[in-house]
């Protein structure tokens, strides 16, 4: 298939050193350009030295470390060739409006060159994915057990039809690998196991549904907000009472308070022992 192109198309993705599109710094850029006077793509691809720290999510991801962009370019030193790159381009990309287009605008404007999208087109492929397969109870339903919902938003009508939808995914994906597992032997993660499925449908690393805090690479629970992001929750708490207090005090979830409250008598003991 061609595309039916007027000007050109960059189709980018980006890697970064975490998900905040303010703070967050480009690791690699790949671009793949198609041009309506070119029969064949332009691909463009680099790894940057973003010059902060990596997130361990982010190093989970793209497996892109401290050690294999040492000796890189900066964006600084790439912006210009980037920038030439697209040129006029319109641009696409997968969440790209959510995060690579704005994060690729952060980066240009911290160089100090304008990066203008106003008169260019953005196609976000996952935009199309989301809208033509909606991920609704009503369309889980229809995919899964070939049934209409009726009376939607019946709280019961609900109910039983999330119960068909899991026997339904079940029944679907009892064989099936985990999409991208490289190991063809390992147990397929949909299984008829209570415990199979909370472990599948939870983010283990965090400890509360608010995923104000989490546990590190070693197992420590620690803030995943504020000033004391990826400090020791327990440890920092004893040191800081004032932070502990504003805690209790303000909107956090019941959960969270407590979830604090244990972190915090439990180190307490041991460091008493």
């Amino acid at each position: 298939m061609t595309f039916n192109l007027t000007k050109p198309v960059c189709f980018f993705d980006l890697e970064a050193t975490g998900l905040n599109v303010i703070r967050d710094k480009i690791v690699q850029i790949a671009i793949v350009k198609y041009s309506p006077d070119k029969e064949e793509p332009e691909e463009f691809v680099q790894l940057i030295n973003p010059g902060i720290p990596i997130s361990e999510e982010a190093i989970g991801v793209h497996g892109l470390t401290p050690k294999h962009l040492a000796n890189k370019p900066t964006f600084q030193q790439m912006a210009q060739k980037i920038f030439d790159f697209i040129g006029d381009s319109d641009l696409g990309g997968y969440n790209s409006n959510r995060f690579d287009v704005p994060l690729l605008m952060e980066e240009f404007a911290r160089v100090g060159i304008e990066f203008d999208i106003s008169t260019r087109k953005t196609i976000d492929v996952q935009r199309i994915f989301y809208k033509m397969e909606p991920r609704t109870l009503k369309a889980a339903l229809r995919f899964y057990c070939g049934k209409e919902l009726t009376d939607a938003h019946d709280a019961l009508a609900d109910v039983r039809a999330t119960v068909d939808v899991l026997k339904g995914q079940i029944e679907k994906y009892k064989t099936v690998p985990l999409p991208g597992v490289e190991n063809e032997n390992e147990t397929p993660p949909v299984q008829n196991d209570m415990k199979v499925l909370h472990d599948f449908t939870n983010d283990t690393k965090m400890l509360d549904a608010t995923q104000r805090m989490k546990y590190d690479i070693n197992g420590v629970p620690v803030f995943n907000f504020g000033k004391y992001m990826g400090k020791p929750v327990a440890q920092t708490l004893v040191k800081d009472k004032q932070y502990y207090n504003w805690i209790l005090n303000k909107e956090f979830s019941s959960q969270v308070k407590q979830l604090v409250k244990k972190l915090v008598k439990e180190y307490e003991k041991e460091q008493r022992q």
